[in-house]
């Protein structure tokens, strides 16, 4: 049964939008849950909906962490999923400060509720079953996930991002394609079924993470797909430091291949494959064969999608290359 409505026929994404974010296979780089850990910092939300971690956690494979809090006092914080929404819906997020930078803006501000995670160990169905239950619970109107993969691009060059739906409403109004992925999925793809299924429309906004420094969080991706999100859904969303921070991830890795030859080669002709793809020139045909020309200087042709913790994931080291 369909649910969904166009709020007052403004659009698929001018009514309660809930974005969504896993640690684990869907998030390279932490790019996907920096992202709404960013929207959570500037955003007047509260938690809504908390599921137990007992049902859907291997706590041998996802172990909870020791630490201490504000008054010294150690604590467990257990792995889970919690969905925030507005402390008062509707209503603009409250002034965080003078600064206007600082807050989130837009006529949609106040209807942006967040779902943060760590993809579960087991129990799929029921775990998407009862975050959805809340969502429509929350009367929430659309979904928009968030995620990020390994891939063979530079860390020189904008962070390549795309977006997509399932949904042909969406796909009309955004002018998006449908992902022609086909393989295995993450708790994402899970869970943007089982909306659809129940009528609530989403859309996938997937960053693309530089393989070779898959080992740290990138800042750069982060601020890519708040970039991208800002697009779609009617707010402003402040950047805080993640500008700085993604300057100094970059000049990071400036100087890692600065001091080894053979990453700097590799990075060179991973850019010469991504100009090529971004001049306007290029036609379809030369971008087939600059990219058959990179497979075979790599020594692989297999396609693979580099999807953080799947097939073709990344390199056996830091940065290295495949192959």
């Amino acid at each position: 049964m369909k649910r969904w409505r166009l709020t007052d026929g403004k659009g698929i994404l001018n009514g309660r939008i809930l974005v969504v974010a896993f640690e684990g296979w869907n998030d390279a780089g932490e790019a996907a849950t920096g992202a709404v850990r960013a929207l959570k910092d500037v955003l007047d939300v509260v938690p809504l909906h908390e599921i137990d971690p007992e049902l859907y956690y291997d706590f041998q494979f996802t172990r909870p962490v020791t630490k201490f809090d504000d008054d010294g006092q150690r604590t467990l914080e257990w792995p889970g999923a919690v969905l925030y929404g507005p402390s008062d819906p509707g209503r603009l997020p409250r002034a965080l400060a003078t600064d206007a930078e600082l807050e989130v803006t837009g006529d949609n501000a106040g209807n942006i509720y967040l779902l943060l995670g760590t993809e579960p160990s087991r129990a799929w169905k029921a775990f998407a079953g009862e975050l959805l239950d809340a969502a429509l619970a929350a009367d929430v109107d659309a979904i928009v996930f968030l995620g990020a993969l390994l891939a063979d691009v530079p860390h020189t060059r904008p962070i390549s991002v795309g977006a997509s739906s399932d949904n042909a409403a969406v796909r009309r109004e955004f002018a998006l394609e449908r992902s022609t992925y086909e393989g295995p999925t993450g708790i994402l793809g899970v869970l943007g079924q089982a909306a659809e299924a129940v009528g609530i429309p989403t859309i996938s906004i997937w960053a693309s993470v530089p393989h070779y420094v898959h080992n740290a969080p990138s800042p750069k991706a982060t601020l890519a797909i708040i970039d991208k999100l800002e697009e779609l859904v009617d707010v402003t969303i402040p950047r805080g430091e993640l500008v700085e921070e993604s300057a100094e991830w970059e000049r990071g890795i400036d100087a890692l291949a600065e001091d080894d030859e053979d990453m700097a080669a590799y990075i060179k002709q991973l850019e010469a494959a991504r100009d090529t793809v971004d001049s306007p020139e290029a036609s379809g045909e030369a971008i087939a064969q600059e990219f058959e020309r990179y497979l075979r200087r790599r020594g692989d042709g297999d396609g693979r999608d580099g999807r953080d913790g799947g097939p073709g994931a990344g390199p056996t080291g830091p940065w290295r290359p495949n192959g």
